[in-house]
């Protein structure tokens, strides 16, 4: 057992926030946590993780448990290197490896008698402790930090670089890299997608799949979810319900579980209304006031169901148009972007054709800072382009989703914001579209500037459907949404009969909206039918094809070369070194790796540690053949990329 908690109950003043939750974590569990905005996802995970204590019942934690949390201020050192902080979190692995260095310097001694007491206890000490830093995997620490940083984004960022420098971006992946090196017992991880490219989540997801902890995950990110989670919590209404599955099984047994407690209710509603007809027509009558009474009784008795409550508000959308605009709505020709001044000028993408018509729902996707945002911008001529064109068709009219919500006046209500832009509705009007939104009571009247991320979205969605574009251009749409919120949209915008075009990063809602996905690559633009996971089979196959023809050529490199294969007799020629040179670093890995155990055991042996000559020909060997595996392995994690 890592975590049991049993009947916590928890409010701030009369606020009551969670009520009677319990749950258990086991070794290798790997839970998703969910529920709205304001669920209290944030108070149970304090509550887990000590920084506030629950007002009734138990949160008891495994023995030897350490809990890994991703805290908002990063808990990074600011003056500390990338490089420094990562080997920080080793440091225990790290004086252990000081200490044997003084150990070997002490046994070196001339003046130390190699045959007495004091060399034996050095040497056993060196022997145990050379053990201990084996197990703990202390000449691979190195190769692990590279492994890591990798994954996370930082193979161009060199390692030398101060923290304090670091974008927040930067420093809430370097956060969780170090999570991710220290391996707690359970590692809770809060909106760990956020701000990560494709590439990354992919790492990411590959990595927690494999990781040997338990994992308990606060995501919006319902992909992520059904990758990696086998267990839901979800908080609703203050209580907390469990479901065995993925975020998509979670979505049916929901159901099936209202739809029962529903039917069950009705039963027992019907149940009772007899039970009670029954009593009141017999209960005054001589020959069956006794079986009244033992209706009377069985009711008494009887253990209610509970009337299931509906399901939760959520927001209502949709978007709809006036007219029709032409077939061909944009047509864009080697269209290229820079972003940036002088020397600081830096072109994103270049390249870009696209032809879009009518009807057609687009998705952008790519790495960051590839100028997606920024090409939608572009065709919206909000900024300018550096050479192509793009033309728009007749009679259409876009409506746009800003991904940063700066549209919104931060000194207008939320009220102030509909009327500002759009005077001939009224008050009634307005408010009904807001509380559409879930924007009501008090929230119209509170400044655009305090409203939470969710609801300047929620403002900002309210906008959109006034515009009636029939395109509509949407930039991350999903960023500040719950779950319930993101279903909504999906729902809205798959019943949209116009034309779309959005960046997003969210591959629940590229699976189910788009129709097909472009992907941004700097250079250019591929362009894929279907939604994420037609887009990922696509790509492998193409991937397994351009590597089947560079197969062949490297076979037939004179047919090849006859019949102007893609690639130069160079390249063929530097992709077959680079097979070959990682079978042979794997081959040389596993030798070392054979050297270091049989160097190890020997060290161990009395004869041997009672040798101070063998002994310390021995520790040069091992300490040599540690530091060649650590450079070997870096090179072949380097290689595999």
């Amino acid at each position: 057992m890592v975590l049991s908690i049993e009947q916590v109950n928890k409010s701030f003043g009369a606020n009551v926030v969670l009520q009677d939750i319990t749950g258990k974590i086991e070794d290798h569990d790997r839970i998703g946590l969910i529920g709205v905005n304001g669920a209290g996802k944030s108070t149970l995970l304090n509550l887990i993780i000590g920084d506030l204590q629950a007002d009734s019942g138990e949160i008891a934690m495994g023995h030897d448990v350490s809990i890994g949390f991703l805290r908002q201020n990063s808990g990074l050192s600011s003056e500390n290197t990338i490089w420094e902080e990562m080997r920080s979190v080793f440091a225990p692995v790290l004086q252990m490896e000081q200490r044997l260095r003084q150990l070997e310097q002490q046994m070196a001694a001339p003046e130390l008698d190699h045959q007495g007491e004091a060399y034996r206890a050095l040497a056993e000490e060196y022997a145990g402790l050379d053990e201990a830093f084996s197990k703990a995997e202390g000449y691979l620490i190195d190769v692990k930090i590279r492994t890591i940083l990798n994954g996370m984004g930082f193979s161009d960022k060199p390692v030398d670089s101060i923290i304090r420098t670091l974008s927040g971006g930067e420093k809430t992946r370097l956060a969780l890299a170090k999570l991710l090196l220290e391996q707690p017992t359970l590692l809770i991880l809060d909106e760990p997608t956020n701000h990560l490219d494709f590439k990354t989540l992919t790492w990411l997801e590959e990595y927690l799949s494999g990781y040997q902890g338990a994992l308990l995950l606060v995501s919006h990110d319902r992909y992520f979810l059904d990758k990696l989670v086998n267990n839901i919590w979800e908080v609703e209404r203050h209580k907390m319900e469990t479901y065995k599955g993925n975020y998509s099984k979670y979505v049916l047994l929901k159901k099936e579980r209202r739809d029962r407690q529903q039917k069950e209710y009705e039963q027992q509603q019907q149940q009772i209304a007899a039970m009670e007809d029954f009593i009141a027509r017999n209960l005054v009558r001589a020959s069956t006031t006794k079986r009244a009474q033992s209706r009377i009784a069985a009711l008494e008795r009887m253990e209610r169901v509970e009337k299931p409550q509906g399901e939760l508000k959520t927001a209502r959308l949709s978007f709809s148009y006036d007219r029709e605009p032409v077939k061909d709505v944009l047509v864009v020709e080697n269209l290229s972007l820079s972003v940036g001044t002088g020397e600081n000028r830096k072109q994103l993408a270049s390249g870009i054709n696209l032809h879009v018509e009518r009807g057609n729902k687009i998705a952008i996707i790519g790495a960051n800072g590839v100028g997606k945002s920024s090409f939608l911008k572009a065709i919206l001529k909000q900024i300018p382009i550096d050479s192509g064109a793009f033309y728009w068709g007749k009679n259409v009219k876009t409506a746009y989703y800003e991904q940063e919500l700066k549209g919104l006046n931060p000194n207008h209500t939320a009220l102030e914001e509909i009327w500002s832009r759009h005077p001939q509705m009224t008050e009634q009007a307005v408010r009904s579209l807001l509380g559409s939104v879930l924007l009501t009571g008090e929230a119209v009247y509170k400044k655009v500037s305090v409203l939470s991320g969710g609801e300047k979205a929620k403002l900002a969605f309210a906008q959109l459907m006034l515009q009636r574009g029939n395109v509509l251009i949407l930039d991350e749409p999903t960023n500040h949404l719950d779950l319930p919120s993101k279903e909504v949209l999906e729902e809205a915008l798959e019943e949209y009969e116009g034309t779309l075009l959005m960046v997003s990063h969210d591959r629940y809602m590229l699976n189910k909206v788009p129709d097909w996905i472009l992907e941004f690559t700097g250079s250019g633009v591929e362009r894929y039918q279907g939604g994420y996971d037609a887009y990922l089979a696509e790509k492998e196959r193409r991937r397994a094809r351009a590597q089947g023809q560079a197969e062949k050529q490297e076979r037939n490199p004179s047919k090849a070369a006859s019949s102007g294969g893609y690639r130069t007799r160079q390249q063929k020629n530097e992709q077959i070194k680079k097979r070959q040179a990682l079978k042979e670093l794997e081959q040389r890995i596993s030798q070392l790796e054979d050297q270091i155990a049989q160097l190890e055991e020997s060290i161990a042996q009395p004869e041997v540690y009672g040798n101070y000559l063998l002994m310390e020909e021995k520790c040069k060997e091992l300490d040599q053949a540690k530091q060649t595996l650590s450079l070997v392995m870096e090179e072949w994690v380097q290689s595999s990329e």
